[in-house]
């Protein structure tokens, strides 16, 4: 069923979501058992930006899921990313550094879900959470995160899945 919000509102409720959520998650996530017996934890602020990208890519999921492949979902997607955008200003941080660190972890996770096929949207889920682990706790590439990705993933997912429940009961 189509979103019955036009794709700017669309956009900025996503933003008010994720702005309102990703934080939280993202404490929680840092004060778990699973998080403390990593031993890699990197920087809180290193940690949270990586989350910031992977809970953004959530939020593009989420509304990809609940409007579909279309124009009005991509306008609704930069309207998105300029209310996230605002944020950043209002916090001093660097929109242009920001949203390029945010188109690169896009395409890492874009071909993340594209590679997934056969194998199943738990494997992608788990593969997008290793990817996401690594780079929040800076471990190589080859690194396998074990709990911590099943648990980042299962967060991303949630986020994912709440922004669709939230465009389907708009």
């Amino acid at each position: 069923m189509p979103v019955s919000l036009d794709p700017d509102r669309r956009g900025r409720e996503v933003a008010a979501i994720f702005l309102e959520h990703a934080p939280r998650l993202f404490e929680d996530l840092i004060a778990s058992d699973v998080w403390t017996r990593t031993g890699k934890a990197a920087a809180p602020e290193h940690a949270r930006r990586e989350w910031e990208a992977f809970a953004l890519y959530a939020c593009v999921r989420g509304l990809v899921a609940g409007g579909g492949f279309n124009r009005e979902t991509a306008a609704a997607i930069d309207a998105l990313h300029d209310g996230v955008a605002e944020a950043w200003r209002t916090q001093s941080r660097d929109e242009s550094a920001e949203r390029a660190h945010v188109s690169e972890r896009y395409a890492e996770y874009g071909e993340i879900g594209q590679a997934g096929g056969a194998s199943g949207a738990e494997s992608v889920t788990l593969r997008l959470g290793a990817a996401a682990a690594r780079h929040m706790t800076g471990a190589e590439p080859g690194e396998d995160p074990g709990e911590l990705a099943e648990l980042i993933g299962a967060l991303h997912e949630s986020l994912a899945e709440s922004v669709t429940e939230h465009l389907r009961r708009a």
